[in-house]
């Protein structure tokens, strides 16, 4: 069946296309990503374009890039996704198959909206536990490092680290292995679907904060300044190499 997959760059999405690509049920037409329109950045990850590119080259898969303007709200954002899929939709593609684990109401607009536009959802990895999820992606040989981590939940030593078994022993009690309440994100540079690892280096972290007029993406202070607020995000920077 002709499919999308929907591919976010990090853990849960590599260690669902590889199983999705083992099973061989699904023949996958583009690996689909949103990227800021502003930054040309992984939107949340805070991944630049031309990693994400030479992931999919190495996958050996195309890439569908989607840009977000800027505060973007939900009408616009679906208006852009209807439009992204369209062409995808006229060649006969009838699945578009998510990472997604346990976020139920996440799921629950996902069927909505790709029913509206004649598309069926697939989730291969809902409902496994988060922990043999995480452990299932390190023992099948990825290798990703932490690109983002939520400042309120996990401090910036977190950021920049490999995401391994000491990793997640270091976590806080109460965080999910698998980041699955928004604390960490990854970006996946090796493994079982690559064909050759993706080489970066690690640059600058930087804090930034959202959410209100003081709390907005420019608000952004390097490692070795004080953050104005407690609550925000930690990125680190991933360079091309």
């Amino acid at each position: 069946m002709k499919s999308i997959f929907n591919w976010s760059g990090g853990k849960d999405s590599a260690l669902c296309l590889h199983r999705v690509l083992q099973e061989g049920k699904y023949k996958i037409d583009t690996l689909l990503t949103t990227l800021s329109g502003t930054n040309n950045r992984v939107t949340m990850h805070g991944v630049r374009q031309e990693l994400l590119q030479r992931q999919a080259e190495s996958i050996g898969l195309p890439l569908t890039q989607v840009f977000l303007p800027e505060g973007i709200g939900m009408e616009t954002y679906d208006k852009l996704m209807q439009e992204a899929l369209t062409p995808f939709i006229q060649e006969q593609v009838t699945h578009a198959i998510y990472g997604d684990i346990n976020l139920e109401d996440l799921r629950r607009y996902r069927e909505e909206q790709l029913k509206k536009a004649g598309l069926e959802a697939v989730f291969p990895l809902w409902g496994l536990p988060t922990q043999q999820v995480v452990h299932d992606f390190i023992a099948a040989g990825f290798k990703a490092v932490v690109v983002c981590v939520n400042g309120r939940i996990v401090d910036s030593s977190f950021v920049g680290r490999e995401l391994d078994n000491a990793f997640l022993n270091d976590l806080p009690a109460g965080v999910d292995p698998c980041g699955e309440n928004g604390e960490f994100h990854t970006f996946v540079y090796d493994g079982p679907i690559f064909q050759n690892p993706v080489k970066f280096t690690i640059g600058e972290k930087v804090y930034k904060t959202y959410g209100t007029p003081a709390q907005n993406e420019d608000n952004c202070h390097t490692e070795s300044s004080k953050p104005v607020f407690d609550t925000g995000f930690w990125f680190c920077d991933l360079l091309t190499s």
